[in-house]
This record gives C-alpha cells, structure tokens and sequence, in this order.
C-alpha cells in the first residue's frame, strides 16, 4: 500500500489534539468506539480538544490513562461513526528493513506522513520494547498511527531522541491489544492503569480514594466530586476570559500553550502571548495578493494603516494579515474585550472589502 493509499484510507480517522500545553495526534478505532493517543498528549486533562477532516473542533473526554505504557483514550464525538474500519496488525510478523508509515500532525501540519524502515524491531527502553523507525517524527506526531504496507496499524508513535537523526520509537500494537480488550468490558468509565502493577483501576475499585486496590500505590485518580481540571492563571486566563466574553468556547479555542485560534466571518485569528518578551500578538489572516492590481492594494492598505489605532496590515508569504500588539500589563477583561472585538469585526470587514474590491483570493482551507 503506497503513502498516497494509506492517507486515503487513514484520513477521515486520524485527529489532531489540542491542550492547554500542547498538541499531538489520535486515531479512531470502529471496533472499540475510541480514540487512541499517547498518555503524555492528553497528561493531567480531563477533556481535550479533538478535530477532524469530517468535523470541527469538539470537545473529547479522557477515559483511559496508561503512564507506564504511555497511552490514553478518548470518547469519541458522534461525528465519528461510520468511519472505515482500522486493522491491528500483529507485531510478531514485523521484521527489522520492514516500511512503515508514519501518521500524524507535526507542527500543527494536518496529515503528514512519512515513510521509512524498522531499524529494530525490539529495540528495549525502560523495560518495554518499542519500535525503532527511520521514519521522520516530530512533535505533534504523538500519538499517531506507524502503518505497514498492508495498511494495518502496528504500533503507535510515542516519542523521540532529541538530536538523533530521524530516531522515531512506536509502541508496538500487542501493548496497544493488551489495553483495549482490558478497557473493553468497563467502556465509558473512567479509569487508570496503575504505573507500578498494571492493575486497571476505577474510582469504584480506588482503595480509599487513593490507592490502587492490588499493590497500594498511590493514585492520582480524577475523582467526581474534584475540580474538573486546574485552572489557568495570569495573562492566559485574562485571554480565555476575554474570549469566552466575546461568545467563543475557551477550551475550543485552545491550540497549544499560550496559543489560541478563532474565526470570525472568513477570517482566522491567531493570538499568542509570550512570556518572556511580556506581549500578546493576535494576527487575523486575511486572504491572498491579487494576481494584479498590487500597487492599488498597496496604497489603500497605507492609508488605512494610517487611520487604524493599535492595528496594523502586514504581509505574511503572500496573505494579508491584520495584527494587534499589546504589553501584557496594559491588558484587563474590559480593555482585553473591546480590543479583541474591534479586531474581529474589522478582519472580517477588511477581508470582505479587499476581496470584493480589490480581488484578492480567498485563503484555502485545509481540507
């Protein structure tokens, strides 16, 4: 099955997950209704956000965490049934010069595949044993499918070597059986297995609602009656508050840590704060440069740069982006919203105006 074949076919499967801290990647499973990933993607989150080709940006509960196995499952959003159906290969047939095929989203760049070669098929870290690949993974490919050429998921991309030259390591599809048949009979609970004996644990099961029942290591378990997750503070929390005063989900609008994305009319705005230089940069990118016409476009954006207060357009490989920039200690809910409102309004305005007058082209949307 070529690269081209396995996206085909993994496409509509295959989801990008975002967190207050990061990003990585998932897949979706027909046969156990579940979402595959990493534990260290979804770490310390009780609800994620999840998208796909067939759906936006929802909302997915964490309902299986494995620190020792690093891997984690989610609830699916109904948008994901009736999706083609993913085999689980059998490791024991894989060989060291196998191809493989990487899935996933690093970067944030959607449906990235990378093919390459088993260097070792059991090569051993901390006790497990792990696919060794050639196949480039990066961050934000955790979590993904490694693929072979029958198009059977064989393992599950965890991590890296830091300056290692293309040294990819996939947790083998046994480890990966082993956690889903055990999860199966108890479907929909949450649960965790424990680090040190590998005992499934409940809260129901949770020996005073702290120990694992079997060896007595301490829990971290997301009891009901908790706190959902540990809220943001600072800055970051002023700019959720301000984007779920201006009617956006704050936990939809998360694309990383001290990243954040909306869309208001045909625009796309990004907001980013940065600590260690103390600013907010919120950029709306607007649509493409007119095949003719540039110097027209040039002047009307001069002139309105010139009226615009705490604004300014810019280009951006060919888009026109309109940006705001703001020192973090002159921001507040009152100021933070008239700002950010004033900003979407006018991206989407100036984006309708220099399409239609202009003939600017649409940015494309991913598919």
């Amino acid at each position: 099955m070529s690269v081209h074949d396995v996206i085909e076919r993994y496409q509509n499967t295959v989801v990008q997950i975002a967190t207050k801290t990061g990003t990585g990647t998932g897949f979706y499973l027909v046969d156990y209704d579940l979402i595959v990933t990493n534990n260290h993607v979804v770490k310390d989150n009780r609800k994620v956000t999840v998208k796909g080709r067939k759906f936006d940006k929802r909302l997915a509960q964490v309902l299986f965490t494995d620190e020792k196995f690093d891997l984690a499952f989610l609830q699916p959003p109904v948008d994901m049934k009736d999706l083609p159906e993913l085999k689980l290969g059998d490791y024991n047939l894989l060989k060291d010069g196998n191809t493989v095929i990487a899935i996933g989203h690093p970067y944030g760049l959607n449906y990235t595949a990378t093919q390459g070669v088993i260097s070792r098929v059991d090569r051993v870290q901390q006790g497990l044993k792990y696919i060794q690949i050639d196949a480039a993974i990066n961050p934000g490919n955790s979590g993904g499918p490694l693929i072979d050429t029958n198009g059977d998921v064989v393992g599950v991309n965890t991590f890296i070597i830091k300056g290692g030259d293309n040294l990819g390591f996939a947790l083998p599809v046994n480890y990966l059986k082993e956690a889903l048949d055990e999860y199966k009979p108890i479907k929909g609970e949450v649960a965790i297995r424990c680090p040190n004996c590998t005992t499934l644990v409940t809260e129901q099961t949770l020996d005073n609602n702290k120990y694992c029942p079997n060896c007595g290591t301490s829990i971290d378990f997301p009891l009901k009656n908790e706190v959902e997750e540990e809220p943001i503070s600072g800055i970051a929390k002023t700019i959720e508050d301000i984007i779920e005063k201006l009617g956006y989900n704050r936990e939809l609008a998360r694309t990383g840590q001290n990243k954040w994305e909306v869309e208001e009319g045909s625009a796309k705005i990004k907001i980013t704060y940065n600590p260690e230089n103390y600013f907010i940069i919120s950029d709306a990118f607007l649509c493409q440069l007119p095949k003719q016409g540039i110097k027209e476009l040039y002047m009307y954006l001069l002139r309105e740069n010139f009226k615009l207060k705490g604004k300014f357009f810019s280009l951006h490989e060919g888009s026109v982006v309109l940006s705001s920039l703001i020192y973090d200690l002159d921001i507040n809910l009152e100021s933070g919203e008239k700002m950010f409102s004033d900003l979407f309004q006018k991206a989407d305005h100036y984006d309708t105006i220099l399409i239609g007058q202009f003939n600017c082209i649409p940015n494309l949307e991913e598919r």
